[in-house]
């Protein structure tokens, strides 16, 4: 498969797209890289400002597989205390340089989405769905697209963004589930004939949402949580789906082994912070789908009764092996 027109930024393996601080009173860093998005990321930097203010936390945004790709390649020697906000494919991946949670109680999650190593938590359930700025359509001539098989009609082409499945977990989301739902050569068949209309593929799964929304492109293979979060502040799109459902995939939490024990503890007490205020916080203000065994959050404005789609045999091994075949 080639995909001629894929835009990822080029990182090196220590390089963050972009970074948070909250400086307290100085000394050694605790440094969060995560994959979150903006508003989460802003949202949680606040949060810990309250609850630390006296430590110097950096928060850093890379995107999925350039969080994994880093800690394989810088192993202890990686700058990261805490992994916030990475996919499950990728964490399992990365599990060697992880923490043992022993005594973290994993007992408040719903069993199923508890990782059998007990080495990263839950933080929350991302569902994908298309994402229309029907101004720009109109604009251009094209329908509201009602089925993915309309998205390969000319009248699409370069109104159409994607997160790239190579460095994006919600962009691979996508992928797995239509390789599930077609089987695996219908769906690649698929992805071809798609590349034809895609403006970019881009390397984050905030990507297609921020195109929207500067009116680049009319069809966004998105995020229901930011979809809603722009809405609600004021952007004129539109959240739809098709037959096939939501794709969705699982999102995590994990301290880094070499630092449980840096500052006296200090990393453990926020990454503890983190996994547990913030996560059911995040739960109750951005992504809605239950994680905990006692809390079902309502999310204004987040479409109800989402039907998800099949995602079924989503393992480190088959992604690893899909991803193989999406040649850029």
């Amino acid at each position: 498969m080639k995909m001629k027109k894929v835009a990822i930024a080029a990182m090196s393996a220590v390089m963050a797209v972009s970074a948070l601080s909250l400086a307290g009173c100085g000394g050694e860093k605790i440094v969060i890289w995560t994959s979150g998005e903006d508003y989460k990321n802003n949202y949680y930097l606040s949060e810990l400002k309250k609850q630390f203010p006296d430590y110097n936390i950096q928060l850093e945004y890379l995107n999925s597989s350039t969080i994994a790709n880093n800690i394989i390649a810088t192993g202890d020697a990686c700058v990261a205390d805490i992994i916030c906000s990475e996919e499950y494919g990728y964490l399992s991946k990365c599990e060697e340089y992880f923490a043992e949670l022993t005594e973290f109680d994993y007992s408040v999650f719903l069993p199923e989405i508890v990782p059998e190593s007990h080495k990263y938590t839950p933080e929350l359930k991302n569902g994908g769905c298309i994402i229309l700025n029907k101004k720009v359509l109109e604009e251009n001539g094209a329908a509201v697209p009602t089925s993915y098989s309309n998205l390969l009609k000319a009248e699409y082409k370069n109104l159409i963004s994607m997160p790239s499945p190579a460095s994006s977990g919600t962009g691979y989301m996508f992928l797995k589930q239509l390789v599930n739902e077609w089987g695996e050569d219908e769906a690649f068949s698929y992805f071809d004939g798609l590349a034809q209309n895609v403006l970019s593929f881009t390397s984050s799964g905030s990507g297609p949402v921020n195109a929207l929304m500067q009116g680049e492109v009319g069809v966004g293979l998105g995020m229901i949580s930011q979809a809603v979060t722009e809405i609600k502040a004021g952007a004129e799109l539109e959240i739809v789906f098709f037959e096939e459902g939501a794709p969705y995939s699982m999102y995590g939490n994990a301290v880094m082994k070499k630092s449980v024990d840096k500052l006296d503890g200090a990393v453990m007490e926020v990454f503890n912070y983190l996994s547990t205020v913030l996560c059911k916080e995040n739960n109750q203000r951005y992504f809605p789908d239950q994680i905990f065994q006692d809390f079902v959050p309502v999310v204004s404005g987040f479409p109800a009764n989402v039907k998800y789609g099949n995602m079924s045999g989503d393992t480190l091994a088959e992604k690893e092996r899909l991803l193989k075949k999406w040649d850029y």
